[in-house]
């Protein structure tokens, strides 16, 4: 028997989604980016809204001089970890630099956003802790969960009552109870309710983890994000997360007030038995830090874009999520419709994302968008009436 025999499934699901052989949604190849806005697909210029570059940074010039700059000094990697050879004083620098920017003592970087949630999570909760997990959260989440070995309770997605319920059962239980959410969800782009979980981790003694990925950039008058945004950073214990959206480069992080959080770096497997960030992403983060900081009106012109974009999808009759963020995604009822509406919005020239069950809350399939600050209305208008213009052709919406 082949070792690939237990892939049958999943071949036989991946040949219906290309149609036995044609365009392939999950590996798509943009040649080159024209802009944060524009890349080449097929031989032709095409609208990005699956990029999740939501301030447009990746094609900062201050961060690619940056980088080019720390290329001839520093040379082109560390080839060591963290815990060896891997630890220049470019590292420390950033993560000085994120400690300070979200107003915390310690911070530690990662190489990528899924292993700072897989080293958080592994490390902080052991065998005889609790992980309550929204039940729409990331598979790094999740991942990190089963590294961790710890009992794991699922609540109902953005249900403050549905976790201090489950929490009350675990009263006087021994172990530590660690709450993992997100800011903003990767899906539906909905927004986590923040104060209320905050407030339930206080009544109850639990620690609260908040993985703000999609939301740092976003939304708080600094930009730090959905606690920063509901008042409630000093409820949050440790802040997960991501280089590779708002700063446009790769890697990942965890910011806290815990003065055990340098222990994690001795006892984090994903953090220990892995090369260290090359120095030319870390000076390129750094300079897209300095942006995010001292340009607002990016946030400001995200959040407009935004709102246009997920009016204009509502308008046209197509069903989205209750919130305008910067992930809209439009919600349809059959994987078959789902994929040729993503097909014939690349042919005319509108790349998203196409997610499918089982990876989407209550297994609809999406077309997830993505939108930047450095989108133009005309951009987003020609976007929405592509959609319109699919739409009508395959008879989706209302």
């Amino acid at each position: 028997m082949s070792i690939f025999t237990k892939y049958e499934p999943l071949a036989r699901s991946l040949a219906a989604v290309t149609n036995g052989g044609g365009r392939n949604p999950f590996s798509v190849v943009i040649d080159h980016p024209v802009s944060s806005t524009v890349g080449v697909i097929e031989g032709r210029e095409t609208l990005l809204f699956g990029t999740n570059n939501y301030l447009g940074l990746s094609q900062s010039e201050a961060a690619i001089d940056a980088a080019i700059d720390t290329l001839r000094t520093h040379g082109v990697g560390t080839t060591g970890s963290r815990i060896a050879n891997g630890t220049q004083g470019l590292h420390r620098q950033l993560e000085e630099r994120i400690a300070a920017f979200f107003r915390r003592r310690h911070c530690m970087v990662f190489s990528t956003g899924y292993q700072a949630n897989l080293g958080m999570i592994s490390a902080l909760a052991g065998k005889d802790d609790y992980l309550l997990l929204d039940a729409d959260s990331h598979a790094s989440i999740y991942d990190g969960s089963r590294l961790s070995q710890a009992q794991v309770i699922r609540f109902r997605h953005n249900d403050p009552e549905d976790l201090h319920k489950r929490l009350r059962r675990l009263d006087g239980t021994p172990g530590a109870k660690l709450i993992v959410v997100e800011g903003i969800y990767s899906m539906m782009g909905d927004v986590v309710p923040m104060a209320e979980f905050a407030a339930v981790k206080r009544e109850t003694g639990a620690w609260l983890l908040a993985d703000e990925a999609h939301s740092v950039g976003v939304m708080g008058e600094h930009g730090r994000g959905v606690a920063e945004a509901c008042g409630v950073e000093d409820d949050v214990d440790f802040v997960v997360g991501t280089f590779s959206k708002s700063l446009g480069t790769v890697g990942g992080y965890c910011v806290s007030d815990q003065d055990g959080l340098d222990l994690i770096r001795l006892c984090s497997r994903p953090y220990m038995f892995t090369a260290s960030l090359p120095p030319d992403v870390i000076a390129a983060t750094m300079a897209a830090l300095s942006e995010l900081e001292q340009q607002p009106e990016l946030r400001h012109r995200l959040m407009d874009n935004a709102r246009r974009l997920h009016a204009g999808l509502n308008a046209i009759g197509l069903r989205t999520g209750p919130q305008a963020s910067p992930v809209v995604s439009v919600v349809l009822d059959e994987v078959a419709q789902a994929v040729q509406f993503w097909n014939r919005l690349l042919d005319l020239g509108v790349y998203v994302n196409l997610s499918l069950p089982p990876a989407t809350p209550d297994q609809h399939p999406l077309l997830r968008t993505s939108v930047m600050a450095t989108h133009d209305a005309a951009q987003i208008d020609q976007a929405i009436e592509i959609f319109a213009t699919v739409a009508r052709e395959i008879g989706a919406g209302h």
